[in-house]
């Protein structure tokens, strides 16, 4: 079982936030940067504060990185992809079936699954 890499510093949110292409869907909106030198892709997913409390935030990051795990081994490697949840969705409707159809959406529009 392959461990899903995850970006962890600031200055690497930052990068692929500024000089990343922009992706918009129901419920998550995504930036994607290419890594030519890198054969696995990066994932980092970021849920603002007054979004909801800790345990709901938590809750969307699993569901969030659990799809990103299932839908790893079809999808092009060399990339930083960062998942920002919207502010004026609501939490409620986060469950495992609308995120999972938003990632491909989403995935299938910027060509690299």
């Amino acid at each position: 079982m392959k461990k899903t890499l995850k970006l962890k510093k600031n200055y690497e949110f930052k990068r692929v936030l500024t000089k990343g292409k922009y992706y918009s869907g129901k419920y998550l909106d995504v930036f994607v940067k290419e890594q030519n030198d890198k054969t696995m892709n990066y994932i980092g997913i970021a849920i603002g504060v007054k979004i909801a409390k800790a345990v709901k935030r938590n809750r969307i990051k699993r569901l969030i990185s659990e799809n990103y795990r299932l839908m790893e081994q079809k999808l092009k490697t060399g990339y930083n992809i960062v998942f920002l949840w919207k502010k004026k969705v609501d939490i409620k409707n986060a469950t495992f079936s609308n995120i999972q159809d938003d990632m491909v959406n989403i995935f299938e529009r910027i060509g690299i699954m």
